[in-house]
């Protein structure tokens, strides 16, 4: 292996992982003998690319799944495999959005990593998060993927656990599964499937709707074509569980397949009796209409099993289409789920209360019939997958999700679907989508560049804590930077130079109470008065809908208020290990419907606050919210780094600069051995360190200016018994400058 530059070895610098195939071309060796990497997109993809930086890692990988020729025993579920075919450093981008210069590695033979891929094009890993630490250091140090950790980790332990003991949950999804895959063998073969159901039918009675069909010339019989999701359908109903073994055993027994028949069917969604048909009476059957379907199921399932991204354009298209169609609804994703369990939401009644209701996401409804597009619906597919991922949360799958629903009976009817107006074709105007920002990064680095004086591995260190506690405290005396670096921190976690919703600032003051930080009743333009949301639901509601997203809070002077009070009942569920759905409690409010709504706090909201340590005034913050953060003491940064950035970039006079610093840790030093004061009342650095250029200005006149109108009257204050101790002290720091 190769030794990167330095900046690729930061723990905060990202890694890329990219594709090289461009349509159905692999690039990999034009990309490796060239010395560089592009996409194939005219609009995606641009401003992503456009933020590589020079010295950060990249890795060309291609994602696919296999379910035999596995290092461990996949209990024959389809696995996501990642093969890393070369790896390099970026050393030159020229920003036009679509190609950097790589210095390549080729990796022969090629090394696969397994669980843990991703479908997409361009993958962009940040360090600090442990499954993200070790695809890096499988990829770019040659260490080996320990196996074992991420089978048996919540997010796949219920499908590829090393103990076959714990994988008795959810046994049904291998045989839905597998009739899945004999099913789509029939695409093009459906009088087959007709023939198979009309044996089945004089067999069991359950399956007599199917002979309820009403054709041109007015006569009533057996269908005479069936769509993907209505045959699965079929043994998916309100009917007894004997009869859907049954049922299930004849499907098994004409497909072919080996896996168990299902001994329950806990949490899988079941059509309503009168309403089981994907399509209209034949009579009014368009010729295309189960063709549409069948293209649907196959698209579905296509995406499940492959890792090409084109996918996702396909099964979009076909599930608008399939949308708008007579007899479809909320039950194609009931269809979805049956074929796919693991990589497909169900939007049942109970699932639908459940979600919005337990995990206070939103489901969008902009499609056809008030139910949600396609856009929507992988967009909280792909929300709910990374929430699975966080150890927390109240399910890891899409079965234990749809399980829970069921078990905690959130809905009256598993079937709501019926009640929607299947007359309504027409789509809710799309809400107009927000234009692409371009993506700026940022890290420690930009942090240390704008003038920070610590230590990188000190901003680093800062950095883990606040990744791990979710919660930090800065605390100094006054003018050591703690708003300052706060925001910079908020934003290095995030990984992008970012502002509002991502990132936003409140200041706490004695008057700040739970109603205007949480939430509380205020009188509206009618003058009545309406629930609203303080500042802090807002930060958990934008959280929430975008998970994969870092949000940051920052409380400046976060102990002028009483923030145990200020937080109320949320206090508890700051804590790094309360959040989660499972840990959700009820707010002091009920909605504006009465309802009593349980709230979390999501793990990808993140608080920074700020605390001066030398103001007399404050009280001591509550022990109870003390142990919820991680506290961090800043004090004043002089030396050489605050040396070389006041002179060379605020040109601020050397010699006078020289003088500053030797003043200022003189009078730091009294300050710290007076009893009456000690080290919390020191005098920050960003007292004497000027926030424009002193280019063609005198240092030593901004010195006597920032010592009369900032520091003099600190200092009065300080030593407010003595004034001439405050006067000597002014005299000594400007005398003979």
């Amino acid at each position: 292996m190769f030794s990167s530059p330095t900046i690729s070895e930061s723990s905060s610098s990202p890694c890329w992982f990219v594709g090289a195939s461009i349509g159905k071309e692999d690039l990999l060796e034009r990309f490796v003998q060239g010395g560089y990497w592009e996409h194939g997109f005219e609009d995606k993809y641009l401003d992503i690319v456009r933020s590589m930086r020079v010295g950060e890692r990249i890795a060309i990988k291609a994602a696919y799944t296999r379910t035999k020729n596995l290092p461990f025993e996949s209990w024959s579920n389809r696995t996501s495999v990642m093969a890393i075919k070369a790896i390099g450093v970026i050393k030159e981008n020229s920003g036009n959005g679509k190609r950097v210069e790589v210095r390549w590695q080729k990796i022969d033979p090629i090394r696969e990593w397994y669980f843990y891929t991703y479908q997409r094009t361009l993958w962009k890993v940040t360090p600090g998060e442990w499954k993200n630490d070790a695809l890096i250091d499988f990829t770019f140090n040659n260490q080996p993927q320990d196996i074992d950790r991420f089978r048996n980790d919540p997010f796949w332990l219920d499908r590829y656990a090393s103990d076959p003991t714990k994988l008795k949950r959810f046994q049904w999804t291998r045989f839905y599964q597998a009739i899945a895959d004999e099913l789509i063998k029939y695409k093009n073969n459906r009088q087959a499937l007709i023939e198979l159901l009309q044996s089945i039918s004089s067999e069991i009675d359950a399956l007599g709707f199917l002979s309820s069909d009403t054709f041109l010339d007015g006569s009533r019989g057996f269908i005479k074509d069936i769509d993907p999701f209505t045959f699965m359908g079929i043994f998916n109903r309100q009917i007894k569980e004997r009869t859907r073994k049954e049922i299930a055993a004849e499907l098994a027994n004409f497909f072919g397949v080996k896996e168990s028949i299902p001994e329950s069917f806990e949490g899988v969604p079941v059509l309503n009796n009168v309403r089981s048909w994907f399509f209209p009476w034949n009579k009014e059957l368009p010729d295309d209409h189960i063709d549409k379907l069948w293209e649907m199921f196959e698209s579905a399932l296509q995406l499940a099993d492959g890792e090409d991204e084109n996918l996702i354009e396909k099964f979009s298209n076909h599930f608008d289409i399939a949308t708008s169609l007579y007899g479809v609804s909320w039950n194609l994703s009931f269809g979805f789920y049956w074929i796919r369990p693991w990589n497909f939401l169900n939007l049942d009644g109970p699932n639908r209360s459940y979600i919005e209701d337990k995990l206070r996401l939103k489901i969008g409804k902009s499609g056809p019939k008030k139910i949600c597009n396609s856009q929507e619906y992988l967009l909280l597919t792909n929300t709910l997958k990374q929430r699975f991922e966080e150890s927390d949360f109240s399910a890891h799958s899409f079965p234990e999700l749809s399980f829970n629903a069921w078990n905690n009976n959130l809905s009256s009817s598993s079937d709501d679907e019926s009640k929607e107006i299947e007359e309504i074709t027409n789509t809710l105007e799309n809400k107009e989508i927000e234009p692409i920002k371009p993506i700026k990064t940022y890290s420690i680095d930009n942090i240390l560049e704008e003038g920070s004086f610590l230590t990188k591995q000190k901003l680093e260190e800062i950095l883990s804590s606040f990744r791990e506690k979710k919660n930090l405290i800065l605390q100094g005396p006054p003018g050591t930077g703690k708003t300052w670096l706060a925001k910079r921190l908020g934003k290095a976690l995030i990984g992008e130079d970012v502002q509002e919703p991502q990132l936003r600032s409140v200041q706490f003051h004695p008057n700040l109470s739970y109603e205007d930080f949480v939430q509380g009743w205020r009188p509206g333009s009618d003058g009545k008065l309406t629930l609203q949301e303080g500042v802090f639901m807002k930060m958990v509601n934008k959280a929430l809908e975008k998970p994969s997203l870092p949000h940051v809070l920052v409380i400046e002077e976060i102990n002028r208020g009483n923030p145990a009070q200020i937080f109320g009942e949320l206090l508890t569920l700051i804590e790094s290990s309360k959040r989660s759905p499972n840990d959700a409690i009820e707010l002091c409010y009920s909605d504006q419907e009465g309802k009593d709504l349980p709230v979390y706090i999501p793990a990808n909201l993140f608080i920074i606050g700020t605390m001066n340590v030398a103001d007399r005034s404050l009280a001591l913050v509550d022990m109870a919210f003390r142990r919820r953060f991680a506290f961090i003491d800043l004090e004043p940064s002089f030396g050489k780094r605050w040396h070389e950035f006041v002179v060379n970039k605020l040109h601020m006079e050397s010699i006078v600069a020289t003088k500053i610093e030797q003043r200022i840790n003189q009078l730091n030093h009294q300050i710290t051995i007076d009893s009456r004061l000690g080290s919390d009342f020191q005098i920050g650095h960003s007292y004497v360190t000027p926030t424009e250029s002193l280019k063609g200005k005198s240092t030593k006149e901004w010195f006597v200016k920032t010592i009369e109108s900032t520091i003099k009257p600190l200092l009065k204050e300080y030593w407010f018994e003595s004034n001439d101790l405050a006067n000597k002290a002014v005299e000594k720091l400007i005398e003979d400058l």
